[in-house]
């Protein structure tokens, strides 16, 4: 389990089980439809006992799946009660009928949890342009609803995974108010991870009483800084989504001028950035997880747009992969950006190994001891731009042959 984190204002978070039905009042299971090649779970359903205040963010690609617009349309009024979610399907660039495919699952899922359709997220992952084979999906879903339970999260995280190699979840609890609330999490992802956000399902349960304007803030900031700091191959998806649902059966109430103080976004912050953080550790073929550190930049902005032009470079990524401390890659991305910089101000560091100094390199002697740091899975790369207070850092992957053979061959 991860470390307790302990927040600016003192409030103790630790970790507890159970993922995403570690809150009050959520139910979750999985069933296999045969959507993927394998006989594996690949359909899901997580429920709230109680209506829930709801807030998503999702992805800003144009080409958006159905499930995407059926979410997002629904999320205009934002109380939920239910997500269903299939994986080896994406349902993208699928036209009227992947609409009608996203309603319908809201529909069945519905009929199944006498609620609305309308309370029904609906998500889906995997390949693009391909119709849902309805005719497995449908027939699963009332046995699915009945089958829910507070055990079931472990089996909906994985009925979500694609290319993943292993489930993410994550779940958390903390006082606040006299109360004990619970926060939880799954999500998969794996490849196509690039900002805004990735290519990845992220689905967030807490017990606390949220209003939906205050989540939707809290949610934004939770992901600024989590799931939009990761980069795997600089490409994003059709259908990213990150949902929150929040059914208030705790007691705790929260408000804007508590979040802080609270707990809650400290929370909400620590699950997203840990299963942020889990996705790109298990990005497809990654043999290193690299941390892309901007200092002394003149503006956040700035030292994120720099750090994120380094993360996505793919001579910057095979040099990883190669464990070849080439910092000229490094330089040049940084010079790219569009962000205006002083080459002849800037440290580089592999870890602590100064490699860069005022924009010169410092010889072989450095670089073989910066390659002994490169033969590490995890280490952090520091670009020093000597022209601020701001710093940034972006969460990133080598770029190997597994990667390639990987998405050589994933359809067939």
């Amino acid at each position: 389990m991860p470390p307790q984190v302990r927040s600016r204002h003192r409030t103790l978070i630790k970790p507890v089980r159970g993922g995403i039905t570690a809150p009050a009042g959520f139910l979750a299971n999985a069933a296999a439809c045969r959507i993927k090649k394998v006989d594996k779970p690949d359909l899901c359903l997580i429920f709230s006992e109680v209506p829930a205040s709801a807030a998503g963010v999702f992805t800003r690609n144009r080409a958006v799946a159905a499930p995407i617009l059926w979410t997002r349309k629904i999320l205009q009024r934002p109380i939920l009660r239910a997500v269903i979610a299939n994986s080896g399907n994406a349902n993208a660039c699928t036209g009227l009928k992947g609409r009608h495919d996203a309603e319908a699952m809201a529909l069945h899922a519905a009929a199944a949890l006498s609620i609305r359709k309308q309370e029904v997220a609906v998500a889906s992952t995997g390949v693009i342009g391909l119709p849902l084979p309805m005719d497995r999906i449908i027939p699963k879903i009332p046995g699915l609803a009945k089958s829910l339970s507070r055990s079931g999260g472990a089996l909906a995280a994985r009925a979500i995974m694609t290319t993943d190699t292993r489930p993410k979840t994550a779940s958390f609890e903390w006082m606040t108010g006299g109360r004990k609330v619970r926060i939880g999490a799954m999500a998969k992802g794996s490849g196509m991870i690039h900002p805004d956000m990735a290519t990845m399902l992220a689905f967030v349960t807490t017990d606390a009483a949220v209003n939906p304007q205050t989540l939707a803030s809290a949610l934004k900031e939770a992901v600024d800084e989590s799931f939009n700091r990761i980069t795997v191959d600089g490409d994003m998806s059709t259908n990213d989504m990150v949902l929150v649902l929040a059914n208030g059966l705790s007691g705790a109430r929260i408000h804007k001028r508590n979040l802080l103080s609270s707990g809650f976004q400290q929370a909400l912050n620590q699950v997203c950035l840990g299963l942020a953080l889990s996705i790109v550790k298990d990005g497809e073929g990654a043999t290193k997880f690299v941390t892309i550190r901007t200092l002394h930049g003149k503006n956040k902005k700035d030292c994120i747009t720099i750090a994120r032009k380094i993360a996505c470079s793919n001579l910057v990524k095979t040099a990883l992969f190669g464990e070849d401390a080439n910092w000229g890659r490094i330089m040049a991305a940084a010079g790219a950006s569009g962000v205006p910089i002083h080459p002849e101000k800037i440290d580089i560091f592999f870890d602590e190994i100064p490699m860069v100094r005022r924009g010169e390199g410092l010889g072989t002697r450095q670089e073989k001891k910066a390659g002994r740091i490169l033969r590490k899975k995890e280490f952090v790369i520091t670009v020093d731009l000597h022209m601020g207070t701001s710093s940034a850092e972006i969460y990133t992957t080598d770029l190997s042959l597994d990667y390639v053979k990987i998405n050589a061959d994933y359809r067939s």
